[in-house]
């Protein structure tokens, strides 16, 4: 889809190389500018998230290596960059530098604080972020800690996600007007947008600020139980219709401690019933109870479990290689099969690159 396009990445962590990652997988030509020494030793020497990318080494604080970055910039059509702000400015890979000899060039800028703002030269992560935006809140129940799966809700979806859009956007503004642009991604921003269609209910009284009290955080039919073997299955039966098949699968149909789907006040003894009964049975027998129905009930699986799920062997979702475990691209595309490129050893690809640059 984004053949022809050119990406240059400068080396990161998290976000800015998972965006950088999708693009390639868009079919986009992305060279990573890679540091010089030891590899990040949370990366890794060949770093998964710059599978389908090309490798150059520039050590930037070399004045030539920083000629080959600028002379990058001016080719590409959009440079991805996750340093705190300043950064690039003081390299010489500023944005107000690289556009004037670009003006096509989508600059995209990924950091946790974004680009100002009295917190925007400080040191954070994915859960400092999202506890600061407000996205961490109803994650969890009532009396324990908010907790969301690591980097999912902050660097993925508040932030990579968000800057891929961005650059994209200012990608089709580039190819309408010859102008690019400067994206600011936040993940402070994504991930307090990424609310959105949550606080939509609050105007509807489906979402309160106190935990535990709103339409998808509080009720029996919306949460996780523990079953007998130790395992965990998700129910979140919200139409009725869904919740009507929920307890004919349970034989609950008649039970009058459950008629009351919305009583807020009944939601407390009904989720300690049904976390009464989950916890009889081990996963595999719910499991069998409810598949096939429409009682919107699933498993929790772990990523090696989830790959030899019927469904998501079916579409592919999951693949192996490399020793490794690793989803397959997303989203998908009519007539194109999804596939996961090898990452590229760290500079692999410089002397070619540097012959193309005339280098």
């Amino acid at each position: 889809m984004l053949t022809g396009l050119r990406v240059v990445e400068f080396e990161g962590l998290g976000p800015a190389p998972f965006a950088a990652m999708m693009l390639a997988e868009m079919g986009a030509e992305v060279v990573v500018v890679h540091r010089p020494g030891p590899p990040n030793p949370v990366a890794g020497a060949c770093n998964p998230l710059d599978r389908g990318k090309r490798s150059i080494v520039l050590d930037l604080k070399d004045p030539g290596d920083i000629a080959i970055a600028q002379a990058l910039a001016t080719r590409a059509d959009a440079l991805i960059e996750g340093f705190r702000p300043g950064v690039m400015e003081r390299l010489g890979l500023g944005p107000q530098e690289m556009r004037a000899a670009n003006p096509r060039l989508v600059y995209g800028r990924m950091t946790g604080w974004g680009q100002d703002g009295p917190r925007s030269a400080q040191a954070g992560h994915d859960l400092n972020y999202i506890a600061t935006s407000g996205a961490l809140w109803y994650a969890g129940a009532v009396g324990t800690p908010p907790q969301t799966p690591p980097t999912l809700l902050g660097d993925v979806g508040g932030g990579a996600l968000y800057l891929v859009a961005g650059v994209l956007a200012g990608l089709v503004q580039a190819a309408r007007t010859g102008q690019g642009t400067v994206v600011d991604a936040a993940i402070v921003d994504g991930s307090a947008h990424m609310m959105a269609l949550l606080m939509s209910m609050m105007p509807l009284g489906h979402l309160a600020m106190e935990r535990g009290q709103s339409l998808l955080d509080g009720p029996h039919w919306s949460r996780v139980y523990a079953c007998a073997c130790g395992g965990w299955i998700s129910v979140q039966c919200l139409e009725p219709q869904f919740y009507a098949t929920f307890l004919v699968c349970l034989g609950l149909s008649e039970d009058p401690r459950f008629a009351a789907q919305q009583d807020r006040a009944q939601w407390p003894a009904q989720t300690q019933a049904l976390a009464a009964i989950f916890a009889v049975r081990p996963l595999s027998h719910w499991a069998e109870v409810f598949a096939g129905t429409d009682a919107c009930v699933a498993p929790v699986l772990r990523p090696d479990a989830a790959a030899r799920d019927p469904h998501m062997a079916a579409r592919g979702v999951w693949q192996t290689g490399d020793g490794g475990l690793f989803p397959s691209p997303a989203p998908r595309f009519e007539g194109r099969v999804p596939r996961a490129a090898t990452p590229p050893a760290r500079g692999a690809q410089g002397d070619a690159i540097r012959a193309e640059l005339g280098l």
